[in-house]
């Protein structure tokens, strides 16, 4: 019986102390949790506003167009195509300036591929180099539209040049391909487009080369704009088309709603 008696009272000795450490650490992590509720909230919110990497322009030395095309080839049949803008460029600030390239997330942006995660809707090679024009040259929130308008720039040069120009020093394909203007940003219309001139299928090694070359092109001439921005000579020539035409879009609807092209309001006179 007292064997029983003190087995049960260091039980009862047992659950009392567990209960009390319980109710120490509930205290604790309730008290760590303000803490982390205190710091997190916002320190993270003024991290997001103005973090290190968020002071604009960022440095920049000037690039070889032609050495920057062919890496951004290369990276494509690694990366695709928003990614082997942002790599080729990049990767050569990494080692050129070091931070904060360094610390830039270049393949996290894969997802770029076939116009976004393979939706078809903007080129990757045009997200890429709006990437990159907007980090080097800063978004518009941080007081300057340039990095947005070389950005439409550039998207203005996809959808009106005939591509790809650039042709690589080895390429993967031996045969040159033929050239379309793709009338648009969007991947679907710019593949569908060479597709059907080059008789090609989606898979074939001549249309993945073709757009490998494509990404190449666009990234030697967003060198080119850069090195002109470098050297205080840019003037941009981008447009922003809700301005242009009272809606998001280019001024090319027929190419995908046929006779039954919407109009968007009129702004209202004041």
């Amino acid at each position: 019986m007292k064997i029983h008696d003190a087995t049960s009272s260091k039980a009862q000795l047992g659950r009392r102390e567990l209960l009390a450490r319980a109710g120490r650490y509930t205290v604790g992590a309730a008290a760590l949790g303000s803490v982390a509720v205190a710091v997190t909230g916002p320190r993270s919110e003024a991290l997001a506003a103005g973090g290190g990497s968020e002071k604009w322009p960022w440095p920049y030395v000037k690039l070889d167009p032609a050495a920057t095309a062919e890496r951004a080839y290369e990276e494509w049949y690694r990366v695709f195509c928003g990614a082997a803008v942002v790599s080729a460029v990049f990767g050569q600030l990494r080692e050129k300036v070091g931070e904060p390239y360094r610390s830039f997330p270049i393949d996290a942006f894969t997802f770029l591929e076939g116009g976004v995660v393979g939706w078809g809707t903007i080129c990757g090679a045009n997200a890429g180099c709006c990437i990159v024009t907007n980090v080097i040259l800063g978004p518009k929130v941080a007081g300057s539209e340039e990095g947005m308008l070389m950005g439409s720039e550039l998207m203005q040069r996809y959808a009106s040049t005939a591509m790809p120009t650039y042709v690589p020093r080895s390429p993967k394909v031996k045969a040159d391909p033929p050239k379309t203007v793709a009338g648009s940003p969007l991947c679907h219309l710019s593949v569908g487009r060479w597709m059907k001139a080059a008789n090609k299928e989606l898979a074939s090694p001549e249309r993945r080369d073709r757009c490998a070359r494509l990404t190449a092109s666009m990234t030697y001439e967003l060198v080119t704009l850069l090195n002109a921005w470098k050297d205080g000579t840019y003037r941009t020539r981008g447009v922003v088309p809700a301005k242009a035409y009272g809606i998001q879009a280019q001024h090319d609807c027929d190419d995908c709603h046929g006779a039954n092209v919407p109009s968007p309001p009129s702004p209202k006179k004041i």
